[in-house]
């Protein structure tokens, strides 16, 4: 779980944090580091398809729920750190910057991009979510079985 008193992220989730972001929300994080550092692409920005599973219940049989649009790229920074981004949908931008942090996490500036970037998206995600639920639960309907008294 991602919060301000863990320093150490692993990978997996800066790197979902950062596909999950909200385009707008990214950016003006991402604005916060300063001029972007100077990269080339090993795989520029391409868009593509991918299969999504799921399972009945969470944990029934596997399924093909159906295909979703995935961005991805590969860049390598001036100082040779390889940064890697795969986001849903169709936005270059949002791949780049993901892929930018990504390299930045793994070196010198990761303290700052844990402060600056991946933890205020972790935090939004986490409210988004919060308020979904919240939203959800409003409508819930418990259903109970009452005991007749026959005999």
């Amino acid at each position: 779980m991602l919060d301000a008193a863990n320093p150490e992220i692993p990978r997996k989730d800066w790197m979902s944090v950062l596909a999950k972001a909200p385009v707008d929300l990214l950016a003006t994080q991402y604005e916060k580091l300063g001029p972007e550092p100077g990269f080339d692409w090993l795989r520029v920005p391409e868009i593509g398809t991918v299969m999504v599973r799921g399972r009945a219940g969470g944990t029934g049989a596997p399924f093909n729920l159906g295909e979703m649009t995935v961005t991805r790229c590969s860049l390598q920074l001036a100082d040779g750190t390889v940064g890697h981004a795969y986001v849903p949908g169709r936005d270059r931008d949002h791949a780049r910057r993901a892929a930018i942090c990504d390299a930045l996490m793994q070196g010198m500036r990761s303290s700052e991009l844990r402060t600056e970037v991946i933890l205020p998206l972790a935090d939004a995600h986490r409210e988004s979510r919060a308020a979904t639920a919240g939203q959800a639960e409003v409508t819930r309907v418990d259903f109970f079985t009452m005991v007749r008294g026959e005999g």
